[in-house]
């Protein structure tokens, strides 16, 4: 089933911004979603229109086959939307945030209260309990933030760069964490996120945008894919065993195709596998002193940079 599908999007804004073009993307039901692009390639525009806050100029959206406009009230009753500042009130206790915000969605108080007890087990925040909001760290306070937003049994929960100013150890638990919610609760995961490393590990399906338009769609291998520039790496021992076989290698596969890297040799491949066998082979028949060969595929950087012309976080 489709979560989300969105037609030909247009965003201007008064001042003549347009902030969308024509964007187009599907998000399938009980997926994890992710939306990469550079500031102002119109994320955050996108997410406004999607979750109800802005109204596009063109275009349609529909979330599981509803029109987001014409019906916008049940629609809002079936997503959450986790922003980047949270909405923690440090002044109530972590159950008191978590009840208070049930009373928002008028929840029935012991749905509520076994609601609560569910959620704070599964984000492992027992043991907080009983220190003061206040005193949480930004990565406690942002799993408290999400657990807030889960209270409503959203079916579509909108997470606008989650793990922003993590450290490392963080970030893992987080994504852990949305893995969770997905498969616990069903729940369609929509993320907005600055690491290309965060999400090729938890997207099912990734939307690269540039200048308000989709420039790829697809999933993580698939858009690896997209360049077709796989490479057989010969590696070496020595840079100078690297260079004095290149002559031999190159003699054989191309100068074209070839280059030397250090202590490695890099062959092009448009077809990698046969040429895996076809260099495994030579290589043994020519008796040439090797330390490993393997089939390496662009990375998610490499499709980013040649989509958008940019490195991600480089303006």
């Amino acid at each position: 089933m489709i979560a989300i599908n969105v037609e030909n999007l247009v965003k201007k804004y008064r001042n003549g911004v347009q902030a969308l073009d024509g964007i187009s993307l599907t998000v399938g039901s009980g997926e994890i979603f992710s939306l990469l692009g550079q500031n102002g390639a119109g994320k955050s525009t996108l997410i406004n229109v999607l979750t109800t806050y802005l109204r596009p100029t063109f275009g349609k959206v529909t979330m599981f086959g509803k029109d987001v406009y014409e019906e916008a009230t049940e629609i809002r009753s079936r997503i959450a939307c986790v922003a980047q500042r949270t909405s923690i009130d440090s002044h109530l206790s972590l159950s008191e945030n978590m009840m208070f915000q049930s009373k928002l969605y008028k929840i029935r108080k012991i749905e509520a209260k076994q609601r609560m007890e569910t959620l704070i087990a599964c984000f492992g925040l027992e043991r907080y309990l009983k220190y003061p909001v206040s005193s949480y760290s930004g990565g406690v306070k942002r799993r408290l933030d999400i657990a807030l937003n889960m209270m409503s049994n959203p079916k579509i929960l909108f997470l606008d760069e989650p793990t922003v100013g993590m450290d490392i150890q963080s970030r893992m638990a987080m994504w852990q964490m949305m893995k969770k919610i997905r498969a616990d609760f069903g729940t369609t995961i929509f993320l907005t996120t600055h690491y290309l490393e965060e999400a090729d590990q938890l997207s099912d399906t990734i939307c690269i945008m540039k200048d308000g338009k989709e420039a790829a769609q697809g999933t993580p291998h698939a858009l690896r894919n997209y360049l077709r520039q796989d490479v057989v790496e010969i590696s070496f021992d020595s840079k100078e065993r690297a260079k004095d076989s290149f002559r031999r290698i190159t003699n054989t596969f191309g100068l074209e195709r070839t280059n030397l890297r250090s202590e490695k040799i890099i062959i092009n491949s448009p077809k990698s596998g046969e040429d895996l066998v076809h260099v495994s082979r030579f290589l043994l028949e020519e008796q040439i002193t090797f330390m490993g060969i393997n089939i390496l595929q662009p990375s998610l950087d490499d499709v980013f940079i040649r989509l958008t012309g940019k490195q991600m976080g480089v303006s």
